[in-house]
């Protein structure tokens, strides 16, 4: 494609999904019900551990960011998509779009990042408990908290201004349901070198170091699990760890295969997808894992019904 001087759109058109009425009736009912469950199931895990002092440890405050950053993620990309599915007006500004982009990427570096600060917690909990109390101090927890989104604040601000700076000549349409960095990207006619040399280095950073670490993390944990005498003691290793290796399992799944995966005829259509499942899917589920399979959460949840009964 050639390259522009100018931009020569002031908005774009979001193709979103191509279904029948009866189809989008469904999606947006599907779509609206994910929202609410993610927005009150995240309030609720994020109310739990502020009242409850059972909770107040480096593990459920991490679980704190990663409720706010699902809370954000699923509020920044779902209202549109409900607003086109209910409207039919596919339109969102260039200002609107590159909004977006900057807080999808925001919140979903920032949970890379939380994911991996909780995986290091795992790992001090299990193969280092004398020490726990020490490593695991408040000071310490908040500033991995704070360096989470600072990364991703900064790294998310770097693709904005990057993609703010793109030329679009040829067409306004974006054939997904939110902007998309890798959408808007190949939609542009601006020079891609500069931008792909980014995009892998931010790849391999951002993406691959975090995955990485939590990789490590638990072949130290599984490693001193192994070690332990007792089966009693083993199943109460690794039950702590559960929620949190569900989460990663489904947060990451779908990324590595939408990456992995081949070009096709239809791969928009699977980006999209799978971009739901990632997007809307998992922030949902996250609450769900985190209370269903932890004791803790279930014992402050009656807590705080019996408190609630007894005003």
């Amino acid at each position: 494609m050639n390259n522009c001087t100018n931009h020569t759109v002031n908005e774009f058109n979001i193709l979103a999904f191509h279904t029948s009425v009866a189809r989008e009736i469904l999606l947006f009912i599907g779509v609206l019900l994910m929202f609410l469950i993610t927005v009150i199931g995240n309030v609720i895990i994020i109310t739990l551990v502020c009242l409850v002092t059972q909770l107040h440890t480096p593990m459920y405050f991490f679980l704190c960011n990663l409720s706010s950053a699902d809370i954000a993620y699923v509020s920044v990309t779902l209202p549109k998509l409900l607003s086109i599915t209910a409207t039919g007006d596919h339109m969102i500004s260039f200002p609107g779009c590159i909004t977006q982009l900057y807080f999808f990427l925001l919140c979903g570096q920032a949970e890379m990042f939380i994911l991996t600060c909780m995986a290091c917690d795992r790992y001090v909990a299990i193969c280092k408990p004398l020490q726990y109390a020490m490593i695991m101090r408040r000071r310490v927890r908040l500033t991995m908290a704070a360096t989470s989104w600072i990364i991703g604040i900064v790294n998310s601000v770097w693709h904005s201004m990057i993609a703010a700076t793109l030329s679009f000549c040829s067409s306004n349409e974006i054939d997904h349901f939110f902007c998309d960095l890798k959408t808007l990207s190949m939609l542009s006619a601006s020079d891609s070198t500069y931008r792909d040399i980014l995009t892998t280095v931010q790849s391999v950073f951002i993406g691959c170091l975090p995955f990485s670490l939590i990789v490590v993390s638990y072949v130290y944990i599984i490693s001193t699990i192994l070690k332990i005498k007792s089966s009693r003691g083993r199943h109460k290793a690794f039950s702590s760890c559960t929620s949190h290796i569900t989460t990663v399992i489904l947060f990451y799944g779908p990324i590595i295969f939408l990456n992995m995966k081949p070009e096709t005829d239809n791969s928009r259509q699977d980006d999209k997808l799978l971009s739901i499942i990632y997007v809307a899917v998992v922030p949902m589920l996250n609450p769900l894992v985190y209370s269903l399979r932890n004791k803790d959460v279930l014992d402050a949840t009656e807590k705080v019904k019996l408190y609630l009964k007894n005003i």
